[in-house]
């Protein structure tokens, strides 16, 4: 699957007081998400991809993974 970064994009994963997930993002982080959603789309069952703040996200931020359902 082909990840693409839109340059200067920025993401973060967190938890509100309920449990709840929060992604917040830049613009360019929110049209790399959506690059990336519609890859995922296309991919076969079971494809995911993984986010934490090693590899994608901003210092701080909770991993993530989302994975695509039959």
């Amino acid at each position: 699957m082909n990840i693409e970064w839109e340059d200067g994009f920025k993401i973060h994963v967190g938890v509100d007081a309920q449990g709840g997930a929060v992604i917040s993002a830049n613009r360019e982080g929110l049209l790399s998400l959506a690059k990336q959603l519609t890859a995922l789309a296309n991919e076969t069952d079971g494809a995911h991809i993984h986010y934490d703040e090693y590899n994608s996200l901003e210092q701080g931020s909770r991993e993530m993974i989302i994975q695509k359902l039959p």
